[in-house]
């Protein structure tokens, strides 16, 4: 078995202050927090960034910002993943130029919003050459096992280049009271065809079962406030770290060891 990339998704778009007073918001929280993940067993970090007001936004002044503050804190090391998630404000053609400025190593984008129909598949095409060209780790979420289908057809067509491509499996996103069980990976794995590293985040107090389902079974995880803030025993977690540090206790009894992030570099270039 691969060594497991745990990766923390800190904070998100939508969660402020009043949901958890921890979460982290601004730069120097974010670089803390990174710090606390990256001792606890993260290899990646999956960053939001929020404008002066507190809302998100993809301006590439403000993840810069925030990545300063994380190589500050947490070391040269840790992988940084932008999102480009829309959150009903941005269109593809925004998404697309905000990562053209920013030139991140690595970030996440929903084929839904980047490619949303035939149409936009060209625009996608070149943009998504260009990332593979630079050599960006480029993460495509998919929200179910119709997003598998047709992210593979994407790919067969070449839409969607294989190179330094993954996948993150969300878990439960349209579930009632979003959450997520364990049983919502087999539709997507049953989809799936691909030699390309997967990964799985998931809603609500069951995400540590989640993910142990996802480390059995080869794949990746993805915790943090961004979905949960409950540990597996149903207490509210004090921080982000607490989650990746429930998720890392269970690698060696799934037979995983917990990748570092030169490890996670490695495999989501598809070099190990």
């Amino acid at each position: 078995m691969t060594p497991l990339i745990i990766t923390v998704a800190p904070n998100g778009a939508r969660r402020g202050k009043a949901d958890h007073p921890a979460i982290p918001l601004t730069p120097d929280e974010i670089g803390r927090e990174a710090a606390r993940c990256r001792d606890a067993g993260a290899a990646m970090i999956h960053l939001h960034v929020r404008d002066a007001a507190g809302r998100h936004t993809l301006d590439p002044d403000a993840y810069r910002a925030a990545i300063a503050a994380v190589r500050r804190e947490a070391g040269p090391d840790l992988l940084i993943q932008a999102t480009t998630e829309a959150v009903g404000i941005y269109t593809a053609e925004q998404q697309m130029a905000a990562m053209r400025a920013l030139r991140p190593e690595a970030f996440s984008a929903a084929v839904r919003e980047l490619v949303p129909d035939a149409g936009a598949e060209s625009a996608a095409a070149g943009f998504l050459a260009e990332q593979a060209h630079a050599g960006t780790l480029v993460q495509h979420i998919l929200y179910d096992d119709a997003d598998v289908a047709r992210f593979d057809d994407l790919m067969r067509r070449g839409v969607i280049p294989e190179t330094n491509a993954g996948v993150l499996f969300v878990l439960g996103r349209y579930t009632a009271g979003q959450q997520s069980d364990p049983r919502d990976l087999l539709p997507f794995l049953n989809a799936w065809t691909r030699p390309l590293p997967w990964a799985v985040c998931a809603f609500g107090r069951r995400e540590a079962a989640c993910m142990a389902a996802a480390a059995a079974l080869g794949g990746h995880v993805r915790v943090g406030f961004e979905n949960n803030m409950d540990l597996p025993d149903g207490t509210r977690a004090p921080d982000n770290a607490a989650l990746v540090s429930a998720v890392a206790a269970l690698a060696p009894v799934l037979g995983r060891a917990v990748a570092t992030p030169e490890q996670a570099r490695r495999l989501f270039a598809h070099t190990i």
